[in-house]
């Protein structure tokens, strides 16, 4: 950690200090036009402080009542909009441009922003809007409210703000409880599984936190260090493996990436994880030539079963090749891949490098892949090029042995439509 960092994390624990919870029975529109209205810090502090203690105490039905007071009561006047942007066609000064924004902005995100200044309330506010994506999924008006979020959590938790922590067999109990809980690709069974990916010397884990949340991971990476790139979940966390001393590797497999905050959904770490674990990675250890993942593809069982494919009946060839087809054919309307994974790695500027069968031999991974698992390749020297290709055409940068796989799919396909 940088020493910026440990300032910025000083400072934040400090205002974590929580203030004691206050007693105020006015309706909650009152509260967010007084702290709207608020000139003093003292009194807006203390009025936030109130508007989340009530919200945390509330029924779903009573945030409901909330998000739509913020949704309809606090967003733009379309005809204030409409005038002062005519202002500004008409006169295009300092002044005009001031007086757009301040029209183009709904009170809301201000409101959110001096909500922000209470003790703990980053972390309350990603919890907040994680109550408003569960319940305001069917609402136009509410979806457009978690635009206002979105737009200022990118602010909040952008990159210059994280900071970047390995997670080790000796970090404290509970940060490693939270990657227990958070762990959303390859569960973690116990302490002993939880021991098994951390204190061997071929084991890595890396986790970006914000300093007003030091003890909440936003996302973390599990690293696997290999020599050769691995076709096998199982295998990779056997458990009476031998571990490999981390200088002999020649591999990083990023194998397990995991958001943790529900909150934060849409907010992209992963892009930013990756590629900075394995810069840092390649100074620690000199002889890793290779960056890949190995990827679940859990939307493939779903595909075959529209195609009519058997995939419970198909060998591990076939399924390697229809896991190849999927990747590299299937697209949403809009032209990106189908796969949320693949849209995921192709858009950091990885490469679809290997296609496994027999992979992945959980249920899980029966169910959501027939038990068929991808390599992404990072090539460091590459990934910016793949990925402005990627934007720019939708260019899917793959192997040859991965296209061979695919084309060998879709020959078949048109060979039976025909």
């Amino acid at each position: 950690m940088t020493i910026l960092a440990d300032l910025l994390s000083t400072v934040f624990e400090r205002r974590l200090r929580r203030a004691p919870e206050l007693q105020d029975d006015r309706p909650m529109p009152e509260l967010t036009a007084k702290l709207l209205g608020a000139t003093g810090e003292i009194s807006g502090l203390s009025v936030a402080q109130v508007i989340f203690d009530r919200f945390e105490r509330m029924e779903d039905a009573e945030k409901l009542d909330f998000f739509r007071h913020l949704a309809v009561d606090l967003n733009i006047s379309a005809s204030r909009v409409r005038e002062a942007l005519s202002d500004y066609e008409a006169a295009p000064t300092k002044a005009t441009y001031r007086a757009f924004m301040a029209a183009s902005e709904p009170p809301r995100q201000e409101l959110v922003r001096r909500m922000n200044h209470v003790s703990g309330a980053t972390g309350a506010l990603v919890r907040m809007r994680a109550d408003l994506l569960r319940l305001g999924r069917e609402e136009p008006e509410l979806q457009a409210l978690d635009l206002d979020f979105r737009h200022l959590f990118a602010s909040w938790f952008n990159r210059g703000f994280l900071v970047l922590r390995p997670i080790n067999w000796s970090s404290p109990a509970a940060i490693l409880e939270k990657i227990i809980a958070y762990e959303a690709v390859h569960a973690i069974d116990s302490w002993e599984d939880l021991r098994r990916r951390l204190a061997p010397s071929d084991r890595r884990c890396f986790a970006f936190f914000h300093p007003a949340m030091p003890d909440e991971p936003l996302i973390f990476v599990e690293v696997a260090l290999t020599r050769g790139v691995p076709g096998s979940i199982q295998t990779l966390l056997a458990e009476d493996r031998a571990p490999l001393d981390a200088h002999e590797a020649d591999t990083a497999v990023f194998y397990s990436i995991s958001n943790c905050q529900q909150g934060l959904a849409s907010i992209s770490f992963g892009n930013s994880l990756i590629k900075q674990v394995a810069a840092d990675l390649a100074v620690e250890l000199p002889g890793l030539k290779t960056f890949v993942t190995l990827s679940p593809i859990p939307g493939l069982t779903k595909w075959m079963t529209e195609a009519g494919i058997d995939f419970a009946a198909s060998e591990p060839d076939v399924l390697r090749r229809c896991g190849a087809g999927y990747l590299l054919h299937a697209k949403r309307p809009d032209g990106q891949p189908l796969d949320p994974v693949a849209r995921f790695h192709l858009g950091n500027g990885a490469e679809v490098h290997q296609v496994h069968g027999d992979a992945d031999t959980s249920p899980k991974g029966r169910a959501q892949s027939a038990g068929v698992m991808v390599n992404y390749l990072y090539d460091l020297s590459k990934v910016s090029q793949n990925h402005e290709r990627f934007a720019a055409t939708g260019e899917i940068v793959a192997s040859a042995e991965v296209r061979s796989l695919a084309d060998a799919v879709e020959k078949q396909r048109l060979k039976d439509s025909a």
